[in-house]
């Protein structure tokens, strides 16, 4: 984090930058029989798909002799780790080796590793590394591995032999650190804002770090390397980078890699191929116009950007892209149709560059331009533009676990200085309470189970195997599917084909005649169906089954379908409830978690729900993804709050407090669950458990305040969240964090100021990632800011640390940092936006 960063990037500055010939520069990159797996840092132990390429690349499990430098890192538990990585796939241990390579201690160990600095030019160290097929660079700081390996520009035996492996074939891989020693330009320091004010940045460096660069290994002559990148938002500093400090820009993308991703790259083959679980940023400078002001920073023109998802390759020469063949051209096939917000802050949905130009631009109908902020706690920073050209193109896959996988080529991106001044929000009375109340039914003794998922749930999320446990296992499961919130069968099928893959019988799963549209690609009028919810025999064999399972789509075709015209339940409903009663599991994902609750949210975002509120009509999926509030009765099977899913996907905080501030009961608490992520709830104790791979948010408004004015101002809101392991009891409230997770307050990572949350270019985009990073393992920050801007108005959050705020971190697979929290302070202040 930052704290550890500042006295390496102080150093590397102080060294006067040139660009470096490698040592073999006596041959053409295609000369060089090796090849390179560059990793974006995170990179989770189960990630097979870097791994395996990792090894292959190194002979096969049978072959490998990997080599590790631990030099980068302040111990050896990566280095540790990353051997037992390598020998749970198949390498003989013996194989697997940590080099005494390091020009400083390292904690936790007897020995002084300082001592290890006169390894690097010792006969017998560089004789070790000529017996490798591959050598593995851990994360840390990248100056320490450079510093280890070269002295001042005099290559070390050790950095001579790494390249005699590189050159006859053996590979070479690294994480964050471990990635950003890879070019000749090596990026040692900066975010996104302190890059982007260049000079000016000198002023102030408090909230932001400038850019500074020294000299890398240039093992990588393409262009300059970048990582964490999703995760931190490093695409300024990056495209400054390659604007300032590229030596080649006019051949050269720069690539920024993310988190638990790698680029690999053959240099025989001329390629650079995605592999593992996000994506790699490419920034092309080659037709940019720039320019920097003292003053103000940096303004960039018509750079050209890209998005590659697994699969994908660059042809490094031609600086063409080959996109995955399992994905499908957006162009001229939109999905999408709605014109979006611009990008600022947390109340984004998807929030984060990939997603957002995805979702909102390249596979969306509107051309319009799409703008987003990077700003200061001063309103001084950028503008940021994305545009369509000719040449731009979107492309659609699935990936288990995040079921829209995007890719896309050329946008165009613009960055301006821009100055904003904010003041408190002119009243008026665009706010519309809801209308609509709830029916007030009483608490039912229930001894079955839910299991509630937030959406986009991955073929391999645990949560499958939960929900058969639940219904009785493999060999008892009696399980119906209801179809209704979908458009067609497939997700009904698919999820009927996962739990036979599990071990039910097929015999003693069926998708249930339940639904009140016609679905597409079949020859039956599904709509016919609606008749069906008074249908004594399909309740009877309702009461027979031991586990429901509801797909995801449109939660109004749900209720639709099980609701009476008076709101009352139908003959099917009640035979649902009587199997839930006596020991059923109910289980859904998306608008089959939306339909748990008796107040069931079923449109509109954060911005336009704080903004104008809640409208009385529904105008079918489109609203689900930008409009005012729209809520429903639901089925209330979650007898102890208001459910919403999506959450930190789609943004949906704003809309999930407006909502529990006006139809919330007092004592009970709200959920947002993440997708990809679920809550297993045991009625019988109330205890919740979080399953899956993201997060589930409280929201507790019991003591939160409302001014009367609109657009309305909230105080003393409290959020929590919770992480696989975690559990909440829905009683009592009571939270229980894993005690795999260490307390954070009073032990805190980082202690440096952080810049607001503006927008796509803002570290850590989703609310309780930033929470988690900047607030409750950072010493600095009492609060954090973000602003959600969109032409003169906006509003500015505030969440602050309270007398009652807890903060955990611990290490999830392929998100090394994971946080849960509890009682953290949230306000939310309408705001009049003046732009420069």
């Amino acid at each position: 984090m930052k704290k550890k960063w500042i006295a390496a990037a102080t150093i590397a500055a102080l060294l006067p930058f040139s660009p470096l010939k490698p040592a073999a520069e006596q041959l053409d990159d295609k000369q060089i029989k090796g090849n390179l797996v560059i990793a974006g840092g995170a990179l989770g132990s189960s990630n097979k798909a870097v791994y395996d390429k990792f090894i292959e690349l190194a002979g096969g499990t049978k072959n490998a002799k990997v080599g590790i430098i631990p030099a980068a890192s302040g111990s050896l538990k990566s280095s540790a780790a990353f051997k037992k990585d390598m020998v749970t796939l198949g390498i003989n241990p013996d194989s697997v080796e940590i080099l005494p390579l390091s020009n400083h201690d390292f904690s936790g160990t007897a020995e002084d590793e300082s001592k290890w600095a006169a390894n690097s030019n010792t006969d017998k160290v560089a004789n070790q590394i000529k017996d490798l097929t591959a050598v593995w660079f851990v994360g840390g700081d990248q100056v320490k591995i450079v510093d280890t390996l070269r002295d001042g520009n005099k290559d070390s035996k050790a950095l001579k032999a790494i390249w005699e492996m590189y050159e006859e074939g053996g590979v070479i891989g690294g994480t964050s650190a471990g990635a950003a020693i890879m070019s000749d330009v090596m990026i040692t320091g900066g975010d996104s804002l302190g890059a982007l004010k260049g000079q000016s940045a000198k002023a102030d460096k408090e909230e932001y770090e400038p850019l500074t660069v020294g000299k890398g290994l240039g093992f990588f002559q393409h262009g300059i390397i970048d990582q964490h990148m999703n995760e931190r938002a490093r695409y300024g500093r990056l495209t400054v980078a390659a604007v300032k400090h590229e030596q080649n820009p006019k051949q050269n993308f720069a690539y920024g890699v993310d988190e638990d991703t790698a680029m690999v790259v053959s240099n025989e083959k001329g390629t650079v191929e995605v592999v593992g679980r996000s994506g790699v940023f490419l920034a092309d400078v080659s037709q940019a116009t720039s320019k920097e002001d003292k003053q103000n920073g940096f303004e960039v023109k018509n750079a050209k950007i890209s998005y590659l998802s697994p699969g994908d390759k660059v042809n490094i020469d031609s600086k063409t892209v080959d996109v995955s063949s399992t994905k499908y051209l957006t162009n001229g096939e939109e999905y999408y149709t709605f014109k979006p917000l611009p990008a600022t802050g947390v109340f984004t949905p998807y929030g984060r560059l990939q997603a957002y130009l995805s979702y909102s631009l390249v596979d969306n109908q509107q051309t319009d331009p799409l703008t987003s902020q990077l700003l200061d706690s001063k309103g001084k920073g950028f503008k940021l533009t994305f545009k369509k050209q000719k040449d731009t193109n979107g492309y659609w896959g699935y990936t288990d676990g995040q079921k829209d996988q995007y890719s896309f080529v050329n946008v165009q991106m613009d960055i301006k200085p821009m100055k904003v001044s904010m003041s408190g929000a002119k009243k008026d009375n665009s706010y519309q309470s809801p209308s609509f109340k709830a029916k007030d039914v009483p608490q039912e003794k229930v001894s079955g189970n839910l299991l509630i998922a937030g959406g986009a749930v991955g073929e391999s999320n645990e949560l499958y195997g939960k929900f058969v446990e639940e219904a009785g296992g493999t060999t008892k499961a009696k399980v119906g599917i209801i179809p209704a919130a979908s458009g067609s069968l497939k997700s009904s099928e698919t999820f009927k084909k996962k739990l036979i893959s599990i071990g039910v019988n097929p015999d003693n799963i069926e998708i249930l005649p339940i639904a009140s549209a016609d679905f597409s690609g079949t020859p039956v009028d599904e709509s016919t169906w609606k008749s069906n919810m008074n249908s004594e025999a399909l309740a009877n064999k309702v009461k027979g089954l031991s586990g429901i399972w509801f797909v995801g789509g449109d939660q109004t075709l749900i209720t639709g379908s099980l609701l009476k015209e008076d709101g009352s339940r139908s003959t099917v409903l009640n035979a649902i409830w009587d199997m839930y009663k006596k020991g059923g599991i109910l289980g859904g994902t998306s608008a089959g978690a939306a339909i748990m609750s008796n107040t069931m949210i079923a449109g509109g975002d954060s911005y336009n729900t704080l903004t104008k509120g809640f409208v009385d009509s529904y105008d079918g999926m489109e609203q689900q993804e930008l409009g005012p509030g729209y809520v429903e009765q639901g089925l209330g099977f979650f007898q102890y709050g208001i459910i919403d899913q999506h959450f930190e996907q789609k943004a949906r905080l704003g809309r999930l407090v407006a909502t529990s501030y006006e139809l919330g009961k007092k004592g009970e608490r709200s959920y947002g669950i993440d997708e990809d992520t679920a809550m297993l709830v045991h009625n019988k104790t109330g205890e919740v458990e979080v399953l899956g791979r993201g997060k589930v948010t409280v929201v507790d408004i019991d003591n939160a305040k409302a001014s009367k004015h609109t657009p309305r101002s909230y105080e003393d809101i409290s959020l929590s969240a919770l992480s696989p392991g975690d559990t909440i009891n829905v009683k009592t409230n009571k939270i229980t964090v894993s005690e795999t997770k260490s307390e954070t307050i009073g032990a805190e990572y980082s202690n440096a100021k952080t810049a607001p949350n503006t927008g796509v270019f803002s570290p850590h985009g989703l609310v309780n990632q930033l929470i988690g990073y900047d607030l409750v393992d950072n010493e600095a920050n009492s609060s954090v800011k973000s602003y959600s801007l969109n032409g003169s108005s906006g509003f500015e959050l505030e969440f602050a640390k309270t007398k009652k705020t807890s903060g955990y971190w611990g290490y999830t697979d392929g998100q090394r940092d994971s946080y849960s929290y509890e009682n953290v302070s949230l306000s939310i202040k309408p705001i009049t936006v003046k732009q420069k």
